[in-house]
């Protein structure tokens, strides 16, 4: 017969608090997922490749318009080639470029560099996009390989309470129906093990994408972590997210774009200029000519054109202050909502590790102890054995959370300095 003393140690030795583990061949560790996923994530090198697209904008937008080259041929009559023999009959050459009102290249310049910066903030705000993904899906499958421990440990736990159901039914102290009972609660386990395993291959297959690995190679098993610390207040996050949020700066740098833009377009109510230079070619005893011209653009249109143009880009700057407003707002509130989760995540880790565990564990020493000694029914040793190992599996969710909304805060802020910190052992 199994004894009180001796399920206590079982217990003892497989409950979470315990540091033994499975050991894998391969150990996943944060630190180096992130780098690979820096490295081959394939929306940074997308992101990437459009910075440096736009930054070969920049000259092309300062350039001069190409200049024009003009050649000719022009002839007296139609019955002879007259070249050398009339005055009006002769070859020309000529060039021209345009210059542009002063201002107006270096405005254009202005937009494809604020262009530049922009971007070059969304490829951060990438970064810290792809690094917070890596690590919430590292959490959730350390907590998925976490619920399977604890589900093999409940599993050897109901296995030791069948057996001793077995004992006392043999001696007839119990019925058979707590036997079935115990075993009924052992394939359960088994189920839940099954679809634990079905979710950790999701994890595994979508991290392997964040990745941007093109294989299956299976992942191993993400190593223990301790808590990151995290002593900031609100007030401290919402005033780093507003100084170094690659979001706020990316709309930051797209106003200053626009800004350039309405200027540009201000610009257009004023003429360029086109200096056209021709030589005509004479023949025979007549001299060459030469000539120099300039050609200017007039904004007759106005009305239906450069002041549309206007309006235009103030609409698109209306636009873009408030696009960077809903930003922030937008950050506010996600960073509201991630302080919020991880106090209560604390708050339920410091309920659950010092309340509601040490006492379901009392409990069910003593409804062990109970039914040992045909004092306490099987289903109420089950039902305190159950609510031990939920709330640890409640506990290590909530250790789970605190990490994931963490990360989405370190991406929100753009806290770089804190990002690289993974938290292992």
């Amino acid at each position: 017969m199994l004894t009180s003393g001796r399920l206590i140690k079982i217990i003892v030795g497989v409950l979470v608090f315990s540091t033994s583990s499975i050991v894998f061949a391969q150990e996943l560790r944060l630190g180096d997922l992130v780098e690979e996923a820096l490295k081959n994530n394939p929306e940074i090198r997308a992101v990437q490749s459009r910075v440096e697209a736009a930054k070969y904008a920049i000259p092309q937008a300062k350039s001069l318009p190409d200049p024009m080259v003009m050649f000719g041929y022009r002839n007296v009559g139609w019955n002879r080639y007259t070249y050398g023999e009339m005055s009006d009959a002769g070859w020309m050459f000529g060039a021209s470029q345009t210059f542009p009102f002063p201002g107006k290249l270096s405005l254009k310049g202005e937009i494809a560099e604020k262009g530049v910066e922009s971007l070059q903030a969304l490829y951060e705000a990438t970064r810290l996009k792809t690094i917070a993904q890596v690590k919430e899906l590292y959490y959730d499958l350390f907590f998925a390989h976490k619920s399977i421990d604890l589900i093999h440990a409940k599993t050897a736990l109901f296995s030791r309470i069948e057996e001793a159901a077995l004992a006392r039914y043999s001696t007839g102290m119990a019925p058979q129906q707590e036997v079935i009972m115990a075993q009924t609660e052992k394939y359960m386990l088994l189920e839940k093990e099954e679809m634990l395993n079905q979710k950790m291959q999701a994890q595994e297959a979508m991290l392997i994408s964040v990745l941007g690995r093109t294989d299956n190679t299976p992942l191993g098993r993400p190593v223990e972590t301790t808590a990151t610390v995290f002593n900031l207040s609100l007030e401290e996050l919402q005033g780093k997210a507003c100084k170094q949020s690659p979001q706020i700066q990316s709309g930051g740098k797209m106003i200053a774009a626009t800004e350039a833009k309405v200027k540009a377009a201000q610009k257009e109510y004023y003429p360029d200029f086109t200096i056209n230079a021709q030589v005509d070619k004479k023949g025979g005893m007549f001299e060459d000519m030469w000539s120099l011209s300039s050609t200017i653009n007039i904004p007759l249109y106005f009305r239906t054109k450069q002041r549309q143009g206007v309006m235009e880009a103030l609409a698109s700057l209306s636009e873009a202050r408030s696009n960077l407003e809903s930003t922030r707002l937008m950050i506010a509130s996600a960073l509201r909502d991630n302080y919020s989760m991880l106090k209560m995540s604390e708050k339920l880790m410091e309920l659950y590790k010092n309340a509601l565990l040490p006492k379901t564990y009392q409990d069910f020493e003593l409804a062990l102890a109970g039914y040992v000694s045909g004092k306490v029914e099987a289903i109420t040793t089950i039902s305190r054995l159950k609510s031990v190992l939920d709330y640890e599996l409640l506990y290590w969710g909530q250790i789970t959370e605190r990490e994931k909304a963490i990360a989405r805060m370190e991406a929100i802020t753009g806290d770089v300095e804190f990002i690289t910190g993974t938290g292992e052992k």
